[in-house]
């Protein structure tokens, strides 16, 4: 665990990370036209969809052939778990050793920059308008679990049929007399049709959900919803199974350290990664950094697996993989034509210059 920093959460309701919101700094003589940002390390979070399924049985499950000729039925009260979706995303957070100042000549024009709130840099000399992030898009994008109410409806003839038999009899009758009204009404032979269109839709609707009611007391009811559960990893080597979840059908996802599961692995291996330096070059390269410092990502391949099953497979950009370099300070002192130069603040790459 010396390698990486794990964080859980649960998010039963599915909710939107914040988009981020961005804030513009100018340089000025009050701060000696100096602008302090941030350059980020990368937080992978590792999503993962569980459909919940919890399945209550009808009254009457035992009469569902006799009745209504139907087999497949809830029989016993039960909840089941079965593994989704599982999404990465890249996720920019400031690395406090690498905090820097952007100092600009007294003589420029108008010097700015743009920094996400947690200092990360966007732009300089720059308007910049944030976009949703991939993570953003994807969970605007998920359609919330539509749970079915068990709206059973007992009649009065039910309620004092007696006997538990008795009542799916009852209640079985109640659904041929219901269907039959309703067959009437589509075929015109009812004694008193609806009077316009919308109120046959209506009156249709209504008896189609006393219907479904009526037949859950056979059939049984099944409430299915999705949760969303999120892995924050921080990784700063290569990875070999890396247990980051566990996961059960009757459980659902259970803590790493939890055997009640099955064990969900992480690898991570860096395919693209800047050379190791020593101390001293180390030393030489970071006092030759000059001007506006930017990051430049290292690449590694991903893999999840369970059951040696892969659930996820891809390539992300890693920037405690790669290096840093810096844009020299004389590309900002043309009065004229300044220089414009955009960033990705999840990475604290260069996406553009423009001169």
């Amino acid at each position: 665990m010396k390698n990486l920093i794990i964080v859980a959460s649960l998010l039963i309701s599915l909710p939107l990370f914040a988009q981020t919101k961005v804030v513009k700094r100018n340089a000025l003589k009050s701060n000696n036209f100096g602008i302090t940002y941030s350059l980020p390390k990368t937080s992978l979070i590792i999503n993962a969809e569980v459909k919940k399924s919890t399945c209550k049985a009808g009254p009457y499950y035992k009469y569902a052939e006799k009745y209504l000729g139907v087999k497949e039925v809830v029989t016993e009260d039960k909840v089941f778990y079965e593994l989704g979706k599982i999404t990465l995303f890249n996720k920019g957070v400031p690395d406090p050793e690498q905090t820097y100042i952007v100092e600009f000549k007294g003589g420029t024009v108008a010097p700015y920059a743009y920094l996400t709130e947690e200092g990360l840099l966007c732009s300089i000399n720059a308007e910049y308008a944030p976009v949703e992030s991939e993570m953003d898009i994807a969970r605007k994008n998920k359609s919330k679990a539509v749970r079915v109410a068990d709206a059973s409806v007992y009649s009065e003839e039910l309620l004092m049929a007696g006997s538990v038999a008795k009542q799916a009899e009852v209640a079985a009758k109640q659904i041929y007399r219901i269907r039959e009204s309703r067959l009437n009404i589509l075929t015109g032979d009812a004694d008193n049709l609806p009077p316009d269109g919308e109120a046959m839709k209506l009156v249709i609707q209504q008896l189609e959900e006393q219907e479904k009611a009526l037949v859950n007391l056979f059939t049984g009811i099944i409430v299915e919803e999705v949760i969303d559960y999120d892995v924050t990893l921080t990784p700063h080597d290569d990875l070999d199974k890396e247990i980051i979840f566990r996961f059960s059908s009757l459980l659902g996802i259970v803590d790493a350290d939890d055997l009640g599961g099955t064990p969900v692995y992480f690898n991570l291996k860096a395919t693209d990664r800047a050379p190791m330096l020593d101390e001293k070059e180390a030393a030489r390269k970071e006092k030759s950094l000059k001007g506006i410092i930017y990051n430049i990502p290292g690449k590694a391949n991903v893999d999840i697996q369970m059951n040696k099953k892969t659930l996820y497979k891809g390539e992300v950009q890693i920037t405690q993989f790669g290096t840093q370099e810096g844009l020299a300070p004389v590309m900002f002192e043309d009065k004229r034509s300044p220089v414009k130069v955009y960033f990705y603040p999840e990475t604290g790459a260069i996406k553009q210059i423009i001169q």
